[in-house]
């Protein structure tokens, strides 16, 4: 981990909300979507099959908690999780809480429309016991 950096679009695009044991979470700076990045934190990986095998497996379970915890903050229609990385390679995972009436659906939520800022008062509640920014 040592080695380990964060994308700068990545940290100019999102606010760190928490670190699991494998991944940095990371909240997108869109008030549009609920919309949470996993980014593993080993250095030079670009996709999923990077991971061994265990670190794969504890992604998958982080995915799921990150999940977890986006639904129990917003309600949702969808939950889509991706790991693209065509614009930043490195590799992250997104995770975004989808509705019926949002601005996308039910198209990708990419260049949709402009991003909208996050009021403070709205990242409050996934910052619980976040450390980074």
């Amino acid at each position: 981990m040592k080695d380990f950096a964060l994308d700068p679009l990545l940290t100019a695009d999102s606010v760190g909300v928490a670190d699991l044991p494998l991944a940095a979470v990371r909240l997108m700076r869109d008030a549009n979507y609920p919309w949470l990045l996993l980014v593993p934190r080993r250095a030079g990986l670009c996709e999923l099959t990077d991971l061994d095998a265990t670190e794969r497996s504890m992604l998958m379970e982080e995915i799921a908690q990150a999940s977890a915890a986006l639904r129990s903050v917003v309600s949702c229609d969808k939950l889509n999780v991706a790991a693209l990385g065509n614009v930043v390679p490195q590799l992250h995972v997104h995770v975004i809480a989808r509705r019926r009436d949002d601005p996308a659906w039910p198209r990708p939520v990419w260049g949709a429309v402009p991003a909208k800022s996050i009021p403070q008062a709205r990242r409050r509640p996934l910052r619980r016991g976040s450390r980074n920014d």
